[in-house]
C-alpha cells in the first residue's frame, strides 16, 4: 500500500470517526434538553399572596408566620408552577370591603379577608375537579396568623409531615407539593420540602411562601434517573477522538 493511499484511508477514518462524535453529540443534547423539559414543569402547590386592594403579591413569609393586620386580605391558589415569579395569582380581585364589608368592627380582635382560588382543571390533579373559588372574613384576635384566618373560613386543611399545606376543605384529595412534567403526570416521589409553608404553628426558616423549597432556597430537587450523557461515555468519545486526530497528524508527517 502506497503512502498516498495509506492517509487516505487515515483521512477518510478520521473523517467518519469525528461525524460520528458530532451526531452523538448534537442526538445526546437534544435527548438532554427533551428530557429535562419533560421533567421540569414546576410544582403542584398551594401558593400563598397578599394584597393591597389592588394587586396581589407573592408574600414574603408563610401564613404560620405572617400576621396581617385588620384590613388586610390575603389570598390562596392552587397551581402548577417552577417558583414564585412563575406563581398563579389569585384571579379574585375582591377586595377587604367586599369581603369583610359585612362584619363589624370588634375591640381586640382583626379582621381579614381571605381570598382562595382552586385553580384551574389543567393544574387539577388526576380524577379530580377544583371547586369554584370562594371568599371569607375571619374574625380573629390581634396576634392571628394567616394561617389561622385560613382555618377561619376555609377547613378542612391537610398538612404534611413537613407542615406542607397541602389541602384547603379537602382540595385536593391527595398528594403535595409533587413534582409535575410537561404532560401533566406526578413524578412519584418528588415532592418538595418546605422551609415553611403555613402550618399553625411555624416550622423553619420563613422565607418560603407556600412554595416549595427543595434543597435550599430557589431550587428543585435533581430530577430522577439519568439526566444527560455519563462521564464514562464523554471519556470514551474524547479518548476516540484524540485517537483520530493522532492518526491523522501521523500519516500527514508520512506523507512529508
Amino acid at each position: 500500500m502506497t503512502g498516498t493511499r495509506r492517509f487516505r484511508l487515515l483521512v477518510n477514518a478520521a473523517r467518519v470517526v469525528y461525524a460520528a462524535l458530532v451526531g452523538a453529540f448534537v442526538l445526546g443534547t437534544a435527548l438532554v434538553l427533551g428530557t429535562g423539559n419533560a421533567q421540569a414543569a414546576g410544582y403542584r402547590y398551594w401558593s400563598f399572596w397578599e394584597s393591597d386592594g389592588g394587586a396581589w403579591t407573592y408574600a414574603t413569609e408563610g401564613p404560620a408566620t405572617a400576621r396581617p393586620a385588620d384590613g388586610t386580605v390575603v389570598g390562596f391558589r392552587f397551581a402548577v408552577s417552577a417558583d414564585s415569579a412563575d406563581a398563579s395569582r389569585p384571579r379574585d380581585e375582591a377586595g377587604f370591603a367586599a369581603v369583610c364589608g359585612a362584619t363589624p368592627e370588634e375591640a381586640g380582635r382583626k379582621r381579614i379577608a381571605v381570598v382562595v382560588d382552586y385553580g384551574t382543571a389543567a393544574d387539577a390533579p388526576d380524577g379530580e375537579r377544583p371547586p369554584a373559588p370562594r371568599a371569607g372574613c375571619a374574625r380573629l384576635g390581634e396576634d392571628a396568623t394567616a394561617a389561622e384566618a385560613l382555618a377561619a373560613v376555609a377547613k378542612p386543611l391537610r398538612y404534611d409531615s413537613n407542615a406542607l399545606l397541602c389541602a384547603i376543605s379537602g382540595y385536593p384529595e391527595s398528594g403535595c407539593g409533587e413534582q409535575v412534567a410537561d404532560d401533566g403526570t406526578d413524578r412519584t416521589g418528588a415532592s418538595a420540602t418546605p422551609a415553611d409553608s403555613g402550618a399553625p404553628t411555624g416550622s423553619g426558616a420563613p422565607t418560603s411562601s407556600g412554595a416549595p423549597a427543595p434543597t435550599e432556597p430557589g431550587s428543585h430537587p435533581e430530577p430522577e434517573g439519568d439526566s444527560g450523557p455519563s462521564v464514562g461515555l464523554l471519556a470514551g468519545a474524547a479518548a476516540v477522538l484524540v485517537l483520530a486526530a493522532a492518526g491523522l497528524r501521523r500519516a500527514r508527517r508520512r506523507r512529508g
